[in-house]
């Protein structure tokens, strides 16, 4: 314990009584909610919240990320009790931080999911609050840019992912997690001459201008080189991340879709995510975490970790609000 004078919290999931500071309650009690932060839908004084869209009707193979927040939760739960590591920042005494839980949406109905999201989406980012959301399948990134492209203008995308996701498509209205971003790219949401896709292992001949970073050039030039060349192409535009699990080698998180081996390791990730702190982080992700297929839990582990760091990565920066300003 961090601080052991300090009166253990029953549940601090659900007493709300602190949006920050340490957990002093054991990981194996109470209602699991990111890093033991209280569970609340008021966004009045919070910096940033977390919430989980467990959506994964758009999946091209293994179904299962629906139940992706909910494992990223339970596995962060050990990281409340201390520092993040690596960060000259501490978001967890630094900030107020809440999870706001799951988008609800009716299964039933999935052609009103994409715009239910973006809504969602706009009335969190709206009141001054920086979201981070768990996934669910990779779609759900298409809606979420919709909402923080209306707030902050033409954005950077920096995608960690095996797959482009740019496969061209000429149906918009199409739910598909693996042609998102060709929409995206067209529709004027992200700038590609300055967005940059890390990890890429899978073939696609149209890049679309956006820049590739791919595994073998990570693996060649080493994490550090490549969170300069990242740093190099975003500059000090607004930036939006997006971390597709599997862009990491299956043998750090097998539970996933659609895995590619080759990928990148937990080390390299952690080491070009803390090397990026500065960059004007306006939005993230956590994506496609499928537990059904990953009986360690090793997958979620890895999607709280990065998440964490991307908390971090966040407080780190510039911290601009939606109306270009800073905070």
């Amino acid at each position: 314990m961090n601080n052991p004078e300090q009166e253990p919290v029953s549940d601090a999931a659900t007493s709300g009584a602190r949006f920050r500071g340490y957990s002093t309650e054991a990981t194996y009690s109470g209602a699991v909610s990111f890093l033991r932060r209280p569970y609340s839908r008021s966004l009045d004084a919070i910096d940033l919240t977390v919430t989980g869209v467990p959506f994964d009707c758009a999946t091209s193979n293994r179904p299962g990320t629906r139940f992706g927040p909910r494992a990223i939760r339970e596995a962060s739960i050990l990281q409340g009790y201390d520092a993040p590591y690596g960060w000259d920042v501490n978001p967890i005494t630094d900030l107020d931080i809440s999870d706001h839980g799951d988008f609800g949406f009716d299964y039933g109905r999935l052609g009103e999911f994409p715009a239910a999201l973006t809504r969602y989406m706009a009335r969190i980012i709206d009141s001054g609050v920086t979201v981070l959301t768990f996934g669910g399948d990779h779609y759900i990134t298409y809606p979420i840019l919709k909402a923080h492209s209306a707030a902050f203008g033409r954005l950077s995308l920096l995608q960690f992912d095996a797959h482009s996701d740019t496969w061209p498509d000429s149906d918009p209205e199409r739910v598909d997690h693996g042609t998102m971003f060709y929409h995206a790219v067209r529709e004027g949401l992200i700038d590609p001459e300055h967005s940059v896709q890390v990890g890429i292992r899978t073939s696609n001949p149209d890049t679309l201008g956006v820049n590739i970073l791919d595994a073998r050039q990570v693996h060649g030039e080493g994490p550090v080189r490549t969170a300069r060349r990242i740093r190099e192409i975003l500059g000090d535009r607004p930036v939006y991340l997006s971390f597709d699990i599997d862009a990491l080698d299956p043998a750090y998180a097998p539970g996933t879709g659609t895995p590619v081996w080759g990928g990148l390791t937990s080390a390299q990730a952690a080491t070009i995510l803390r090397d990026l702190a500065g960059i004007n982080l306006v939005g993230m992700d956590v994506v496609e975490v499928s537990p059904p297929y990953d009986t360690t839990g090793a997958t979620a582990v890895a999607g709280a970790h990065v998440a964490t760091d991307l908390i971090c990565l966040w407080a780190s920066g510039p911290r601009t609000s939606g109306d270009g300003a800073d905070s």
